[in-house]
């Protein structure tokens, strides 16, 4: 999609979607998969965050960087190349041993139109990114820089994030609830599935709220 189209599209995403129709959708879909686990979490439950995948690759190291050497050079230009309602991806591995996301990255983030950041590692400052209102999803939050314990080995490669496969240009969307991935293989049909689905759901809440049994609701609707 062009960046236009794709504006479009994010802003109708975070007024009316929600993460567990997007889930919903993609498990009738037959991707059951696309849901990071309970782990990652928001840093603020009140953003929602919609954007295209940008993937970084990180590998442990064991040794602080030598005079002159620069840990963070990919990670420095991914971080630069964000395009508007793009979202950074940490894959960080399971060790839990870095904090590769702060409030500077969400600062140079914010500023570039970036649609948040995910990440499989922990996360730091979060009191300066909830100023910010900037989206940051993680796996928990630490001190812990990357420097001498993590490295970028790759950019804008297909990663594992929290055991859930994200290629480039994958949409990812985050609420209070979690955070899914759509492949971009399957968007169109899973936008089409949730803009019905959403009809339906509202429907079904509409006949609740005047007082209809659920079980009869479910009967006309199928939506639960």
């Amino acid at each position: 999609m062009t960046a236009g189209s794709d504006g479009a599209l994010f802003k109708e995403m975070r007024e009316r979607f929600f993460c567990a129709l997007i889930s919903d959708v993609l498990d009738n879909l037959g991707h059951m998969k696309q849901a990071l686990p309970a782990s990652i979490r928001p840093v603020d439950e009140s953003v929602v965050m919609v954007g295209r995948a940008r993937t970084m690759l990180y590998s442990d190291v064991y040794a602080f960087p030598a005079p002159g050497e620069n840990p963070y050079e990919l990670e420095i230009a991914l971080v630069d190349s964000l395009q508007r309602d793009e979202v950074a991806v940490c894959a960080c591995g399971a060790t839990g041993r870095i904090a590769p996301w702060g409030g500077l990255l969400s600062t140079a983030s914010k500023v570039s139109g970036a649609g948040g950041a995910l990440m499989d590692g922990l996360v730091r400052d979060i009191k300066d990114i909830r100023l910010l209102g900037f989206p940051v999803f993680a796996a928990g939050i630490g001190p812990l820089d990357s420097k001498g314990r993590g490295k970028v080995i790759a950019i804008d490669v297909p990663v594992e994030c929290a055991g859930v496969l994200i290629h480039p240009g994958d949409i990812l969307f985050g609420d209070a609830d979690g955070c899914v991935a759509i492949p971009q293989a399957v968007e169109q049909q899973v936008l089409i599935a949730a803009r019905e689905k959403l009809k339906g759901e509202n429907k079904t809440r509409e006949a609740l709220l005047a007082g209809r049994r659920l079980g009869d609701v479910f009967a006309e609707f199928g939506i639960l």
